[in-house]
């Protein structure tokens, strides 16, 4: 095997794999965990893969959803299952194994229970409470090796994606706030109205998108403009939801109690938890309350601009068709965004080092 780079601040101790293998893993953990977002709330989408001595990808596992093993222990028992955990000597985490017992043990404690030596963690837990897994990693005896992304700036794109797979978990458990993510489609004129008839503008490309952005987040704000004139069923199509996922919030923004009773029932009976609020500030700390990590507006202009006025969105996607090619799609975003894993927009290419295989 070649000689491990040694990329990183002076203090920081020298990895013993090369930064390109790590890097490698850790795109197979991010991906792992991306398929997953929109099903873990109110934990967040962790990834786990576990390397060999020489680097070699052994095995690669997610958090499926709450209650359920996390990443950690389900790539342990998958490379018991086959076989391979004694040669488990890496494990590359997207978030720092949690160091208390909920409905799950801990992963540390199980992480140094294995056979694994070196663990590299993406980002560190923002939970107060499951906190502290790099201290339990590194505490002797018995102590592991730990790495840190943050450390080498050479894998600063892991380091981002692993921010943004929690980015709307961190908001919750820091602020008390769930993540607000704003969809608006605009036609060619700029507005936001459909044609008669009609119940979209955009093309088939962007109708996936919404439809992912759907399966990916936890609830749906709507208002009760777009209640009245749409009726809105707001399920997913287009690509297959998570299954089974626990009931998804529906928060409908109703200043004068117009929320029609049988809208609200069929609604309930296609499996969301209705809420009906006249306080739209609050909605944010509402939505955090039942757990939701991750939230999309779907609404129209009057509701779209009380949000903006108010300041409680964390990104904003713009759909916009054209006359004669096809839609494009722009973000704003306050910080590092979850819709890179949906749009590709901000995704990053990271770069990979002379010499390293």
């Amino acid at each position: 095997m070649q000689q491990a780079s040694t990329i990183g601040p002076p203090d920081v101790q020298p990895p013993r794999l090369p930064l390109a293998r790590v890097g490698r893993g850790y795109r197979a953990a991010i991906d792992a965990a991306s398929a997953y977002i929109g099903a873990t709330a109110p934990n967040p989408p962790v990834g786990c893969a576990l390397l060999d001595r020489e680097g070699r990808i052994l095995v690669v596992a997610a958090h499926h959803r709450a209650g359920t093993p996390h990443a950690e222990a389900r790539a342990l028992q998958e490379a018991r299952e086959k076989g391979l955990l004694a040669q488990a000597h890496t494990a590359l985490v997207t978030l720092e194994p949690c160091n208390h017992i909920g409905r799950t043990p801990p992963c540390a404690e199980a992480l140094r229970e294995s056979p694994v030596e070196d663990i590299w963690l993406g980002v560190e837990d923002p939970h107060a409470i499951a906190a502290g897994g790099i201290a339990r990693l590194r505490q002797q005896p018995g102590g592991r090796n730990v790495y840190r992304l943050a450390d080498y700036p050479a894998l600063g794109a892991y380091r981002r994606d692993c921010e943004a797979l929690i980015a709307p978990f961190a908001r919750r458990v820091v602020t008390g706030r769930s993540w607000l993510t704003v969809k608006q489609a605009l036609d060619v004129n700029g507005g936001m109205i459909p044609p008669a008839g009609r119940t979209t503008f955009t093309d088939h490309d962007s109708l996936v998108l919404a439809h992912r952005l759907r399966r990916a987040t936890d609830a749906i704000v709507t208002g009760i403009g777009t209640v009245l004139a749409d009726r809105p069923r707001f399920n997913v199509r287009h690509v297959a939801d998570h299954e089974p996922r626990a009931p998804r919030l529906l928060v409908i923004c109703d200043r004068h109690g117009r929320t029609p009773p049988d809208y609200r029932k069929a609604m309930t009976q296609a499996g969301f938890n209705v809420q009906v609020t006249d306080d739209i500030a609050g909605v944010p700390a509402r939505l955090a309350a039942h757990g939701v990590n991750w939230a999309m507006v779907e609404a129209g202009p009057g509701l779209l601009r009380e949000i903006d006025r108010l300041g409680l969105w964390d990104d904003w996607l713009t759909i916009q068709q054209h006359a004669a090619q096809p839609d494009t799609h722009d973000i704003r975003a306050r910080g590092v965004s979850p819709l890179r894993f949906l749009t590709g927009l901000e995704h990053e290419t990271p770069r990979y080092f002379e010499g390293a295989s």
